[in-house]
């Protein structure tokens, strides 16, 4: 890889979990009727067939990791949890009643915060409480973030008794350096313990995140975490490059100095040795940031093209509609994104006045849903054509053109009707995909929004 390309495409730029993306939603928001309207049109068109997806936010943490740009709640009083999760049933409640058919969920995911901040019973009161209106699809899938330090083996049973069968540990990198800077202690022993319980109990997938690009991390640092990852062998790999974005996430992000980050080239060969090693233990490459063992359902996905990315990330099942319960928590029904408020207190208050808690939101044009169906072809398989007509872009020459300069130095392949990505690209797929970006395109910010490309 040039060095000199790095220097040059390493701009700000969406990591497209959703198109448009959030920056560019409707100022105005969203009706919530319209919200409501366009979830019942998705429910009707997929329940029966492909079933739903839930992402379930639970939000809280006992301490903060000063790495983490999600939306979370530090306290260490765990009584909030019942209290939460009544919520969050009500809420779905709010939901089923406006349907005649019963739910069918294809693919569940907790989320957090730390889903294991809350007990075994609690867990599996949230559980019993959303099945109690919803029916489990044939090929269900449900997942769960855990972290190494607080999850138990009875958790893991008890969520395995629920129907979960993959689980994704935070470990981010064993090096006590960067582990103090980032305020996320953990030995490797923790995490050893966790990994083991899971494949005890008969969990199918095990996923480790890695991260790169942290303060004071070093090649040396890069290659003993894989080590030490490598005597695990989790099914699946996320090797997330850190999103240093203090001005969204305050102080949370300002645990240390921008001097200790690596930068550009520097940050970027951290994961080329990733990359390099995790293929010598036999993971193959899956669209961006992950990597996955070719027995894991992940891998099947990308060689049947089926793989699809939307909030909760890459995943092997598609489903049209996806519902965001809890706070912060986001929705897509294809057609609008819906997202709810982002304080506990707020969220509770509102579910409890028999209201859905969103706040703002999205409804997407016909371009809008071309473009994004254009967005995951780029950042799931690498390639995508207008030739249909369903997937003709307005002015698709002007987009084109703004490639030019890529083409040239050889980052994608344009012919009449397609565009494809080389391998050697890949880690500039973020700049490609701005390229199509018509909300960007149009109002280019004035300050910066997004986290680097590369």
């Amino acid at each position: 890889m040039k060095q000199s390309l790095i220097q040059k495409y390493n701009i700000p730029g969406p990591r497209y979990t959703s198109y448009p993306t959030v920056p560019y939603w409707n100022k105005a928001g969203i009706d919530k009727q319209d919200w409501i309207n366009s979830f019942k049109k998705s429910f009707v068109e997929s329940n029966a067939t492909e079933g739903i997806s839930l992402y379930i936010h639970l939000p809280f943490c006992e301490s903060l990791c000063t790495f983490c740009a999600c939306h979370k709640h530090i306290t260490k009083r765990h009584e909030v949890e019942e209290e939460y999760i009544e919520t969050v049933l009500k809420e779905w409640k709010l939901y089923v009643a406006l349907v005649d058919e019963t739910p069918i969920i294809k693919e569940l995911h907790l989320g957090g915060g730390t889903p294991t901040f809350f007990s075994k019973e609690n867990l599996e009161y949230l559980m019993d409480g959303i099945f109690a209106l919803s029916n489990k699809h044939s090929e269900a899938e449900f997942s769960f973030e855990g972290h190494p330090n607080n999850t138990t083996k009875a958790q893991l049973q008890t969520l395995f008794n629920c129907g979960f069968t993959r689980v994704s540990f935070g470990v981010q990198d064993y090096n006590e350096t960067v582990q103090k800077a980032i305020h996320r202690i953990q030995p490797f022993e923790a995490v050893e313990k966790v990994t083991k319980w899971s494949r005890e109990i008969g969990y199918t997938s095990v996923s480790h995140d890695l991260i790169f690009g942290l303060p004071f991390q070093t090649k040396e640092n890069v290659i003993h975490t894989i080590n030490k990852t490598k005597e695990l062998q989790p099914d699946r790999i996320s090797f997330y490059s850190y999103a240093h974005v203090p001005w969204v996430k305050g102080v949370g992000q300002r645990g240390f100095n921008e001097d200790d980050l690596p930068k550009n080239d520097e940050k970027r060969k951290l994961y080329e040795i990733g990359k390099e090693l995790f293929a010598e233990l036999g993971y193959e490459e899956i669209g961006m940031d992950h990597f996955a063992l070719k027995t894991d359902g992940l891998y099947e996905a990308t060689i049947n093209k089926t793989l699809h990315r939307n909030f909760m990330g890459y995943t092997a099942n598609k489903t049209q509609l996806m519902i965001g319960l809890g706070m912060s928590a986001i929705s897509d029904s294809w057609y609008a994104f819906a997202q709810n408020v982002k304080t506990v207190k707020e969220y509770q208050q509102i579910v409890n006045e028999g209201e859905l808690p969103i706040f703002r939101g999205h409804l997407l044009s016909k371009e809008d849903q071309i473009i994004r169906k254009h967005i995951l072809n780029m950042m799931c398989h690498f390639s995508t054509s207008w030739e249909k007509e369903t997937m003709q872009i307005k002015n698709i020459e002007n987009h084109l053109e703004l490639l030019k300069e890529m083409e040239n130095d050889g980052l994608v392949q344009i012919e009449e009707n397609k565009l494809s990505i080389p391998e050697k690209s890949r880690p500039f797929v973020r700049n490609i995909c701005m390229a199509f970006d018509v909300h960007l395109l149009k109002n280019k910010p004035k300050t910066q929004l997004f986290s680097m490309t590369i």
